[in-house]
């Protein structure tokens, strides 16, 4: 059966139909409604407000007739009850309702009604024609008197004449015509009180009751959700819980050297957890594949260092790779202060290095002299490789994909991986994006950190800000000063970065003011750090370049230029940057008078909690979950129907069901299962590519 036999689906509507996806019949059953009418109920004209509510009325049309010319021509109709009237215009699909819509013939209009000085008006109504019979009883008609799927219109098939009545025909066409099998298990249809498939299509294309349209969509969601659970179940089973890990022993001396003599200060909770539960796995047999949460300032490079050691103690190389050459320098200078009393060879490997200065470093990395490699992608070019390596750990995981993760894998003989994440992620996306990984979290902040104190300013109180400055810095105090550009751009009217590193100077005058930004060659951006955090610098200003990674304690006041421009996870990872010494530290945002609601919300947020987990649950609320990770993120699954932020409960009810069906039935082989197999599989080996399996 192909889109051109069914009734009313011309050459140019097929070819419409098949330019926004749908190329089958098949194809049109899955193109579910983007709302609903509910027509139940009739309104008598009299009782019409005329101020935007969304109504059906039923009468005879008592006048119909073209006006206007060119663009302003329009189809105009009268419909009249018993009570009063109503005028209907069309300025588009003119021809269609002239040869539709009769004088003297009985019709019900459904639209938003609008008031225009007396008369009454409804703009491109839904439109049904119904019998003499019909025109004495409210509710006569069966067929009327039901919810209506409403699709999506003309504008989204390239003006192609398709309404929504037109595809509401051709989907039941379909339903009436081609059998649909079902694939989920008669156990769990009872269990959960789902529809069959075939019926579950009918309910979403012509529900005759809200609830029957509502278990219809729950099943369709549940059935996404489950398939992918099932993915995730079976690769965690049979692909990352059997892969053999790197043999490591108990730990020896530089492990416990750094701990007890290196180290000036406790472990947290948090941390030393985290620190249990890394080597539980290093010492199963298996592959570490584990997630590390942990808010900005919560301690995660340590326990990166530990895990490190332990690779390095039984005789195996470490990596660590980041997203930027500035956070990979600022981990490689670190990592340096702490490990090289220990003795420990440390390289760094990024993307701008001299010829004979990266040849030396791979010939290191491949003779096993260096012990832990600090990079970015670099690292995971062919030109690099690695004696032997044990541990690979990617430092703020949002910034990578499957892809990298999977090629970091390849380096060595299954490296045990631990991925780690300055930016909370919610538990509902945790549970989609990272389910092939274990998880770790630590909530708790190292004793003595002093809650920052933060406040939105308006561009008013500039000059009372600038006082605050003052003292600030005066006092022994450094100043972070964010900009969202560089230089200035024609498109926006924004401050800039070189614009307010020159005014600042002149504000300023008894202080040393430094510029940092991304165009910046690594040398410049690393002197300036260096001066910034040797506290020759006082007043740094930056663009976004400094979200992730710099530590300076002493820099205790970050301002924040147009920060209703910013996302709420970003105003959290800049104010991550102060609040890491003693001095007490305040992070100011300065925001536009005139600003939308979502930015007024983010920045209420922002001023409300400093809990990095619960900024994120805000942020996937006003952004979703594609923008909360951005573009560059290539590991979300998509998915048709369910929202993985308002349907979390229908996740964790598939997550459960896939769990228990497969330690049940493994591999699916009980003949009750056998539709299922026949659709996973596929779904299955399109995974394994995903995760490079394949």
């Amino acid at each position: 059966m192909k889109l051109t036999d069914i009734s009313g689906i011309s050459p140019a509507r097929a070819k419409a139909l098949q330019e926004s996806g749908v190329y089958t019949p098949a194809d049109l059953i899955r193109f579910f409604p983007r709302t609903y009418l509910d027509r139940r109920n009739i309104m008598k004209i009299v009782r019409l407000q005329g101020s935007g509510e969304k109504v059906t009325v039923m009468g005879t049309v008592s006048a119909a007739g073209e006006s206007g010319f060119g663009r302003k021509k329009r189809l105009e109709a009268v419909l009249q009850d018993e009570t009063g009237q109503l005028k209907a215009v069309w300025f588009k699909g003119i021809s269609y309702f002239r040869k539709t819509i009769k004088k003297g013939e009985f019709y019900a209009f459904f639209g938003t009604v609008k008031r225009f000085g007396r008369y009454l008006s409804m703009a491109h109504p839904e439109v049904e024609q119904l019998s003499s019979t019909e025109s004495g009883a409210q509710n006569g008609n069966p067929s009327f008197a039901a919810i209506i799927p409403v699709y999506p219109g003309n504008q989204f098939f390239k003006n192609t004449y398709i309404t929504s009545g037109l595809l509401r025909k051709w989907v039941l066409t379909v339903l009436d015509r081609i059998a649909i099998p079902e694939f989920l298990p008669d156990a769990l249809l009872s269990r959960f009180g789902y529809p069959e498939r075939h019926t579950a299509f009918r309910h979403i294309h012509a529900p005759e009751t809200p609830e029957q349209h509502q278990k219809a969509l729950e099943r369709f969601k549940f059935e996404e959700l489950f398939l992918f659970e099932l993915s995730v179940v079976t690769l965690k089973k049979e692909v990352f819980d059997k892969a053999p890990g790197p043999e490591m022993m108990e730990t020896r001396p530089l492990t416990s050297r750094f701990f007890n003599e290196v180290l000036p200060f406790e472990l947290t909770d948090g941390q030393k957890s985290t620190l249990g539960e890394i080597k539980r796995d290093i010492r199963s047999g298996r592959q570490m594949n584990r997630l590390l949460q942990g808010d900005v300032g919560s301690g995660k490079t340590v326990v990166a260092i530990g895990a490190m050691l332990m690779a390095i103690d039984s005789g195996y190389q470490a990596v660590m790779m980041a997203p930027t050459e500035i956070l990979a320098e600022q981990h490689y200078h670190s990592l340096s202060e702490w490990l090289e009393p220990l003795g420990v060879g440390i390289r760094l490997l990024v993307g701008n290095q001299k010829k004979v200065l990266r040849e030396d470093i791979l010939t290191d990395i491949s003779g096993g002299k260096a012990d832990i490699v600090v990079g970015t992608h670099a690292i995971i070019q062919d030109s690099t490789r690695f004696h032997r390596l044990g541990m690979a750990i990617i430092d703020e995981q949002h910034r990578f994909g499957v892809a990298q993760r999977a090629l970091l894998r390849e380096k060595g003989e299954n490296p045990h991986i631990l991925v780690m994440s300055a930016t909370p992620i919610p538990r509902s996306l945790a549970m989609t994006l990272y389910s092939d990984l274990d998880m770790s979290i630590i909530r708790d902040l190292p004793p003595g950190r002093k809650e920052i104190v933060t406040r939105v300013v308006r561009e008013p109180e500039r000059e009372k800000l600038h006082r605050f400055l003052t003292e600030q810095l005066q006092e022994g105090g450094q100043v972070y000063v964010v900009y969202p550009l560089i230089e200035e751009s024609e498109a926006m009217d924004l401050k800039n970065a070189t614009e307010g590193f020159d005014q600042i100077r002149i504000e300023f005058p008894d202080f040393r003011v430094g510029l940092l930004h991304g165009r910046m060659s690594s040398p410049e951006k690393e002197q300036v750090m260096r001066d910034f955090k040797d506290n020759r610098i006082q007043i740094l200003v930056s663009t976004t370049v400094i979200e992730v990674g710099v530590n300076v304690p002493n820099a205790s006041v970050m301002v924040v230029e147009h920060a209703e421009r910013f996302g709420l996870s970003q105003l959290h990872q800049l104010r991550g940057r102060i609040g890491r010494g003693a001095r007490q530290s305040y992070c100011v945002l300065m925001a536009d008078v005139k600003q939308s609601r979502e930015a007024r919300s983010r920045l209420a947020t922002m001023q409300q909690t400093g809990d990095g987990f619960r900024i994120a649950e805000a942020d996937l609320k006003l952004r979703g979950p594609g923008d909360f990770l951005g573009t560059r993120q290539s590991g979300l699954p998509e998915f048709r129907h369910a929202d993985i932020l308002s349907d979390q409960y229908l996740l964790e009810i598939a997550k459960n069901t896939a769990l228990e069906l497969l330690d049940a039935d493994p591999g699916l082989g009980h003949p009750d299962h056998s539709a299922l197999k026949k659709v996973f599989l596929p779904y299955l080996e399109e995974k394994k590519k995903f995760f490079r399996m394949s």
